[in-house]
């Protein structure tokens, strides 16, 4: 697997992926669209061998602050250090752009990713009552604090 920038091409496999991983609560085809164009944004392909889009991710950079707008890893991508792949080079994205604060929302029902974000830094600072919806599931904010990072 490799990383490389996702391009306007990807928008299929991306929400393809979007769909599948997120089910009800998936972005719109369009929004993912405005995504994949919008000023301020960085978003990386996981592609495969045969350069099949496994996974996304993407970020908003606007002055000293930053925001993990999604991640996604197909589910037979997974498990392969392909999340934290996508975080890392993110964060390093982040860094290049003079970003000092990184925020993102988490499921509160989701262990593994708030594994994964931990251990590369952040903390949580809030949560958002039933932000996730129609499944009415909490959100929890987190930051990461770049100076570790530099």
């Amino acid at each position: 697997m490799r990383l490389r920038d996702a391009e306007i091409h990807d928008l299929d496999a991306i929400w393809a992926i979007e769909s599948a991983v997120f089910g009800a609560e998936a972005w719109s085809r369009e929004m993912m669209r405005e995504e994949l164009t919008a000023e301020h944004r960085r978003y990386l392909a996981l592609v495969d061998a045969a350069g099949a889009v496994r996974g996304y991710a993407g970020l908003l950079a606007v002055g000293a602050e930053g925001d993990i707008q999604t991640i996604a890893v197909a589910p037979e991508a997974r498990g392969g250090g392909n999340g934290r792949r996508l975080m890392d080079a993110l964060l390093d994205e982040a860094v290049r752009c003079g970003v000092r604060s990184v925020f993102l929302e988490v499921r509160a029902d989701n262990p593994v990713a708030q594994s994964l974000y931990r251990s590369l830094g952040f903390e949580e600072i809030a949560v958002r009552p039933r932000y996730y919806q129609p499944d009415g599931v909490d959100a929890l904010v987190m930051k990461l604090e770049m100076k570790d990072r530099r």
